[in-house]
């Protein structure tokens, strides 16, 4: 039956940044440029001095990051993704206040040269090993305006025992250097000249995804608190990135 629905177009997109509606033809869109962006730092992306950076430029000899995950000490979910019913709000809040923490890392691209649009499916690739039999790792990206403000985009999680997938568990090796793959889900938004994309890498996003206890037990019977110390790698043998879907413009 032909009716108005019919002739729209197939795909409606709301583009933040720009804050307008528009059409396209498919989703994800085919003229996406998957770009990495590469994890680096010289000095430490540990919290409040955090040097590190992500460029296009493919590492070479660079520092690993080290920090200790405690499970009863959970990095805190500030808005995102939340929904039904739960205690804390959702929505695009402000993420400084998670950048003081020492058990979070923060890359920063320069600020753009020129309005940047990422619209589509991001993922991290993230090397990285870990003191406990197993753990989780989380990233979360923000576009941040020319005050710091730090606007929450999209968010993601990989339990290190599920790392191939939901169906099977894998243990894992303390100590040895596993590639995991966040998805970070979808979103389309405009960085502005001026803005940095910020990517936060870390262990917990509480109460937004569940803690791992780091013991290894049953997600629902556990009550085993260990300490997991985190390693991350960002160099030519172990090159961690964002993978961006850009859209020319």
């Amino acid at each position: 039956m032909q009716n108005e629905y019919a002739k729209s177009p197939p795909v409606r997109l709301f583009i933040m940044g720009e804050n307008v509606w528009r059409d396209e033809q498919e989703f994800p869109l085919a003229r996406t440029r998957y770009t990495k962006y590469y994890l680096h730092s010289t000095n430490g992306a540990n919290g409040p001095t955090s040097d590190g950076q992500l460029t296009v430029s493919v590492p070479a000899v660079e520092r690993s990051e080290k920090f200790a995950y405690d499970p009863a000490n959970p990095v805190p979910t500030i808005g995102g993704r939340l929904c039904c019913g739960q205690a804390l709000p959702p929505g695009p809040f402000d993420q400084r206040p998670n950048q003081s923490r020492q058990d979070v890392l923060i890359f920063s691209t320069p600020k753009l040269q020129q309005d940047l649009e990422v619209t589509g499916f991001i993922t991290l690739e993230l090397y990285a090993s870990t003191s406990a039999i197993d753990t989780d790792f989380t990233a979360l990206l923000a576009d941040v305006d020319e005050s710091g403000y730090a606007r929450f985009l999209t968010d993601g999680i990989v339990r290190a025992r599920y790392r191939s997938g939901s169906s099977r568990a894998e243990t894992i090796v303390p100590g040895q250097v596993y590639k995991f793959s966040i998805d970070l889900w979808a979103t389309g938004n405009v960085f502005k000249r001026g803005h940095q994309l910020r990517l936060f890498v870390s262990s917990s996003n509480f109460p937004r995804f569940n803690r791992n206890l780091n013991s290894g037990e049953s997600a629902l019977g556990s009550s085993k608190i260990n300490i997991a110390q985190q390693t991350i790698f960002h160099d030519e043998k172990y090159p961690s990135a964002l993978v961006l879907p850009v859209i020319p413009r």
